[in-house]
């Protein structure tokens, strides 16, 4: 039996070293700006044409898909009559194709009549070259509301619009659903979104400038708190660097991004950098006006945003209705490829401001809410500019690191037992014939 423990806390210790070295990190081409990194754990699912012969999603899920152009794709939910459910998804184009104004993707969510509970898009606008874009669409259930209210199955329905000029290349889908914990008190909540919040942007964080590294994805985004943050590496033509803030309950978040000089041109580019910001549903919350470049230092926001609120949803502005819920809210911003046209293909440095403002208020959800919270941990990460992969790495090196002491430990102290438990029997032997002592036991002897 004690060696049958032994080699099970072995078994974990090389277990966990093994899921260690499994976690993805950002791998591309030397020179070349990162892939988009899809979450390891998405399940590839296949959209159909025909809404009865779609695929069910799971609540809590992540998914891949793709969708070709003018393609209309149905996936399946089974939903109850108390629950909000939300489904994201993140369109990616294939490196190198082209995009036009007006190209995008359209998310709803039917009942099994038709109707519709919800519908967003996202779509390329003036920023024209190919990055991720994300929308999502929702159930939402509405005391005074008969729309989508009932039990039963529903459909997402994902409808890909591209221009003649665009590539004609397959999209891919990254897919999540996700359901909003219950509310403590439903009728005591507030069902008018608020009309006036604090709309002046805060002054500039004023401490000394730190260096992280964007992500290459929602999955790997980079941890943000409060400050100015240096990209390493700088930003590279066509490449979109990933980072995520965490913004509690009656929080606001400001963001500002400051791409530097570069002495190579003066080339005008009118859509030279896009900034993006969605929720942690990965709904699309709002674009900044894309940034012009001419080799001058040059700087972008995005317009104030309301403190996060559950009633927030209630607006009919997109970009409050957004703000709904607390959590990793994600900065992604894009380099246009045009720049290397005039400017090289060399790194532009690249800083971002953050600020995150208000006194965090507590949660309206009973229980655990999971994505839709902020905790200590997230805290953490944001402050030591963890990524989620990073996370569980060092989680799981502090499981190796247990374990390998315990399984070190256990077999110190069978080595102990082994040698004490000899060294008894052979006090308590009875002599050999020739008086001398027959030994018994002991640990193996060296070769």
């Amino acid at each position: 039996m004690r060696q049958r423990n032994r080699g099970r806390v072995a078994l974990v210790a090389v277990a966990a070293m093994c899921a260690a070295a499994a976690l993805p990190g950002q791998a591309f081409a030397a020179g070349e700006p990162a892939a988009y990194t899809f979450d390891p754990g998405a399940e590839k699912v296949v959209g159909t044409e025909v809404s009865t012969e779609a695929s069910a999603l799971t609540p809590g899920s992540v998914y891949k898909s793709s969708i070709k152009p003018g393609e209309k794709l149905y996936y399946r939910l089974n939903l109850d009559a108390r629950t909000n459910a939300y489904v994201s998804a993140v369109a990616v184009p294939r490196g190198g194709g082209q995009v036009a104004y007006g190209d995008g993707i359209t998310v709803s969510i039917r009942d099994s009549t038709d109707m519709q509970c919800s519908s967003e898009d996202a779509r390329f606008e003036s920023a024209e070259f190919p990055r991720p874009i994300a929308t999502y669409a929702y159930r939402i259930m509405e005391k005074d509301s008969s729309t989508c209210q009932e039990a039963g199955t529903y459909n997402v329905l994902i409808e890909r619009e591209s221009k003649e000029t665009s590539a004609p290349d397959e999209w891919d889908l990254e897919l999540r659903y996700e359901s909003e914990p219950q509310l403590k008190s439903a009728g005591s909540m507030p069902t008018d979104a608020p009309k006036d919040w604090p709309s002046a942007s805060p002054t500039p964080p004023t401490t000394a400038p730190q260096k992280r590294s964007g992500g290459t994805s929602y999955y790997d985004a980079t941890g943000l708190e409060t400050g100015e943050w240096q990209e390493k590496g700088g930003i590279k033509p066509g490449q979109t660097l990933f980072y995520r803030v965490p913004v509690d309950w009656g929080q606001q978040i400001f963001a500002t991004a400051d791409l530097s000089n570069n002495n190579a041109s003066d080339e005008f580019i009118g859509s030279a950098l896009a900034m993006s910001l969605d929720n942690p549903a990965h709904g699309h919350v709002d674009s900044a006006t894309p940034l012009s470049y001419s080799g001058k230092p040059a700087s972008v926001s995005l317009d104030p945003l309301p403190p996060v609120a559950y009633e927030n949803r209630y607006d009919s502005t997109g970009s409050v209705s957004a703000m709904r819920f607390a959590g990793w809210y994600y900065l992604s911003v894009t380099l246009s490829p045009a720049i290397a046209k005039s400017y090289g293909d060399k790194a532009i440095p690249l800083t971002l401001k953050v600020k995150v403002e208000g006194k965090a208020r507590n949660s309206p959800y009973t229980g655990d809410a999971g994505a839709f919270s902020v905790t200590q941990d997230d805290k953490d990460m944001a402050k030591s500019g963890q990524s989620g992969p990073q996370a569980a790495r060092s989680g799981t090196m502090k499981t190796v690191g247990a374990a390998g002491i315990g399984a070190g430990s256990v077999l110190v102290l069978g080595l102990g037992v082994w040698t004490l438990l000899a060294r008894r029997r052979a006090s308590t032997a009875p002599a050999g014939p020739s008086g001398g002592e027959q030994s018994y036991g002991g640990p193996p002897q060296a070769w």
